[in-house]
């Protein structure tokens, strides 16, 4: 795992600085608080991040701290989790609630919003199969409808079945009534969420830090 207890101006700062768009004072900050959540180890495991207050009351807690340990989240073609993490792992999927910077080509921007949205993607595909499916997303929904205590889980439920149908008619079509639609694959993802404004608007308010300032 990448762990490493350097100071601010070290080489692999400057490597992470690269790699991830945060510049050195960002990464101090993330650093110091990255040893608060671990109680200064050199790893941090998903009891730390559950530690977290302002995740408590979040509907997609769970989804929200196991993308942490997604290993298809910091490593190139990873497949499965992981049980902990060092602080690279942890400051590259903060990077990917940066906002993207003022002087940036169109084709960087593109890069930065398709990064993001295969982040949310996998978030959301807990199986790790290429596709969300239906009781994939049927669990989001249920989750943030029925926490809401507006709704059953019944009512929820219903809800979430016939988004289900509508994102299936966007994404492929009339289907014929014995067709299964077998889910949402990532260019299907893509697709739905065309001309969504995404990357200046995914960022998160948690770790005592806002990221939507912290990664202007």
């Amino acid at each position: 795992m990448g762990s490493f207890q350097s100071l601010p101006d070290d080489h692999q700062y400057r490597t992470l600085s690269q790699k991830t768009g945060f510049s050195l004072e960002q990464i101090a900050i993330l650093h110091n608080r990255f040893k608060q959540l671990s109680q200064n180890e050199e790893t941090l495991r998903r009891d730390d991040l559950k530690t977290i207050q302002d995740l408590e009351s979040n509907p997609i807690r769970s989804q929200i701290i196991e993308a942490f340990f997604d290993r298809r989240n910091f490593q190139k073609d990873g497949v499965g989790s992981v049980e902990e993490i060092g602080f690279e792992e942890f400051l590259t999927v903060m990077s990917y609630f940066r906002a993207p910077a003022h002087h940036i080509t169109e084709e960087q921007r593109e890069e930065m919003r398709r990064a993001k949205l295969r982040f949310l993607f996998n978030m959301h595909d807990t199986d790790n199969d290429g596709t969300i499916t239906l009781e994939e997303y049927r669990h989001v929904v249920e989750e943030l409808l029925s926490r809401s205590g507006a709704l059953g889980r019944e009512t929820a439920k219903g809800i979430a079945d016939a988004a289900m149908l509508e994102v299936a008619s966007i994404s492929v079509g009339p289907m014929a009534p014995d067709e299964f639609y077998e889910g949402i694959t990532f260019e299907h993802f893509l697709k739905i969420l065309k001309g969504i404004e995404i990357e200046t608007t995914m960022h998160i308010h948690f770790l005592n830090m806002d990221t939507s300032v912290l990664c202007k």
